[in-house]
This record gives structure tokens, sequence and C-alpha cells, in this order.
């Protein structure tokens, strides 16, 4: 056994050097807050995960013949979507426990006694609750996009979906640019308009283009189909007609057919049919290019939510913070006793408070009541005023 324990120490001391290093108190607490906290995580993943995934997945199982290795594949790649939600009530749990429980056996008590503040206890709270932030971070930004991802694509091909061709339906897309008057003045304005009934497999189904960009002329194109050409680096309508109309006293109108027509315009329309429809399956860069495509496309009410949802990413991983915040100063009070029961019950009823209040917040965000970063970021700020307020009233 010494044999062995002695070739594991090279192996374990970068990870027992920063541990040596910190104060005993530090260690002691930080101690005593992992085991609740890896219980908190088991937990809330164990419910949220029978409740939000595994009940759909046997009812496939066994209604749609989905196969079993199929389901325990999207179950897996569902995890990490799981484990994110129950970082921060896991965090709460673990300080609302681990506090109380020192509390009721006056260990704080003697604490307070050799003059270490309130405020010195709930340190070691606080930087494991920063630490779950980060990794709630990076969870939520690489990994949990990627996975729900190939959850979706699995899940479809367990069933016989076809899951290679990007689809999508009534895509929109307006170009505003400089337009010449008929006296000679420029103005900038829509330029063009390009609407596509359907978008599969690379391509766009019953197709309109209006163009305003010709002096003293405006130009309808309608085709069955378009496709992007790499290699002309323009629009190929194919089996359509293309309409102009003269504006002035001779409104003239012309009128022909053809079989396929180069037309000059961006790529923007199938990157707009390709983007995903949720925040969840994106990552953070990939939502701003996102939220830059439907402003240039004019759509401001999905600019607007996806803008929120960024913001979203980034306060998200901050309720870690506020709820080792509220937790600990709620554990730290004197003579508190708080079985496992108790503090798997609290947190719920705290946690549902607050995302009650955040989807509230958001839901005017998305509606312009509020500016996308207050939408995101107030219930963050509440809940920390109120965890500095239970901390205060705690140091009394």
């Amino acid at each position: 056994m010494s044999g062995g324990q002695s070739s594991l120490r090279p192996l374990l001391r970068p990870l027992l050097g920063p541990w040596r290093r910190l104060p005993l108190l530090d260690r002691w607490l930080l101690g005593e807050l992992i085991a609740p906290l890896l219980f908190g995580i088991a937990a809330f993943t164990a419910v949220s995960l029978s409740v939000g995934v595994v009940f759909e997945l046997v009812r496939r199982v066994a209604e749609s013949g989905l196969p079993v290795w199929i389901a325990l594949q999207v179950l897996g790649y569902r995890l990490p979507s799981f484990l994110v939600l129950s970082f921060p009530m896991a965090t709460l749990m673990a300080t609302l426990l681990a506090y109380s429980r020192l509390s009721s056996g006056s260990e704080l008590t003697a604490l307070r006694s050799i003059g270490v503040s309130t405020r010195r206890m709930v340190a070691p709270a606080l930087a494991m609750a920063l630490v779950m932030s980060a990794l709630t971070f990076v969870f939520n930004d690489q990994i949990v996009p990627k996975a729900n991802r190939e959850a979706t694509i699995s899940f479809d091909r367990g069933l016989g979906r076809a899951v290679t061709a990007a689809n999508g339906e009534h895509v929109l897309y307006p170009t505003y640019g400089e337009i010449q008057q008929p006296d000679g003045s420029v103005e900038k304005g829509l330029s063009q308009l390009f609407y596509a009934h359907k978008f599969y497999n690379g391509e766009m189904k019953d197709v309109t283009v209006l163009d305003f960009s010709r002096t003293g002329q405006r130009q309808m194109l309608q085709a069955n189909r378009a496709r992007w050409n790499d290699r002309e680096g323009m629009w190929e309508f194919l089996d359509g007609r293309i309409t102009s109309v003269e504006i002035g006293s001779s409104a003239l109108t012309t009128s022909a057919r053809f079989d396929r027509y180069l037309y000059p315009m961006s790529r923007n329309p199938i990157r707009i049919a390709e983007l995903p429809t949720d925040a969840s399956v994106m990552t953070v860069a990939e939502a701003r290019r996102a939220e830059r495509l439907l402003r240039e496309a004019g759509n401001q009410l999905e600019s607007r939510r996806l803008r929120v949802r960024i913001q979203e990413k980034f306060a998200f991983p901050a309720i870690c913070l506020v709820f080792g915040l509220i937790g600990s100063s709620l554990g730290v009070r004197p003579h508190v006793r708080t079985s496992r029961s108790q503090g798997f019950g609290i947190s719920v009823l705290l946690i549902f408070g607050y995302y009650l209040m955040s989807f509230i917040f958001s839901s005017l965000g998305i509606k312009g009541a509020l500016l996308p970063i207050g939408a995101a970021w107030l219930p963050v700020l509440i809940g920390l005023g109120g965890g500095l307020w239970l901390l205060r009233q705690a140091s009394r």
C-alpha cells in the first residue's frame, strides 16, 4: 500500500499543493461544503432529468419503436443541460445545509468567540460559488449547445427522420442601401426584399424578390426554385418570371420568362434560414452572429429576443453566486438547524421564486419594456441585494 501511495503522490501533488496553501479555516469549511454540493448536484440532476427527458424517452421506446441504445445516447447528450440547471440549485442547498449544521453544532459560535467575523465564515462559500459560476458558464456556452444539437440529431435518426437537410419556412430578408432618385440625389432605404416560402436542403422554394434599387424602375422576380451559386457568387433562380415596371408617365410594364437567371445579392438569406430557433443550441459567439443577421434583416422582435438570451448566458452563471450568498447567510445564523429534507424544500422554494422573477423580467425585455441587459441582470442584482441584507442581519 505504501508503495502505491508513494507512486500516486507525484500525480496528486499539483492538486494538493494549492489546497494545502489555503488557511486551515478555509480548508475545513470547504470540506464541509463539498459533500452536500455533490449530493445536491446528483439529486437535482436526477429529478430534473427524470421529469424532463426520461419519461419522454421511455414513452418513445414503448410507442414509437425508438431503439434503447439510441435513447441512452440521447439521455447522455441531454445530461449536460440538466447539470447546468442543477449547479445553482446545488450551490444553494450545499451552503444552506453545511452552515446550518455547523451553526446548530456550535462550531460557528466557537469561531465567533475567537473573533472570526460572519463575513469571514462565508468567504469560502462565496469562493466555491464563484468556481461554480465559472463552471456553469463553460458548460452553458461550450458543452450544452453541442450536446443539445447531437441529442436532436440522434433522436431524429432513431425515429427515422431526415436530419441532414437544413430547412425553414417563410424566409424574409431585406437589403438596405443607397438608392439614386430621379432628380439625381441619393437616399438610403430598402433596395431589395427577398422572400421564400420554404428552404430545404440548401434550396429556396417559391421565391419572390422585389428590387427597388433601379432608378425609375421597379422589378419583381418570381421563381419556383433558387440556390446560391458559389462559383458565380450570385443567386441562381430557376423556372421563373421577371417583371419590370417603369415609374412615371409611361408606366410601361415588361415581363419575360426564364429557365435560369443569375441575380446579384448576398448569401444572407440562406444564413437567416439556417439559424437555429433556440438559443440553447448556440454559443455566445453564434448567438451574436445570429442577432446581427436578424437585425440586418429587420426582424426586430427576434433580434431583441436574442439580445436578451445573450445577456442571460452571462447572467445565468451568476445565479450560483447569488444562491451561495443567500444560502450561507441563512445558514450562518446562530442556532439554526436545517435537515437535508428541509434544505431541499427551502432550496426549491427559493429557486422557484428566483426563476419566476427571471421569467417575468425576461418577458419584459423581449417585449421591449426593458433593455436586454436590464432584463437579464436585474434579477441577479436583486438577489445579490437580498443576500447582502441577509448577511448583514446574520452578522448582528
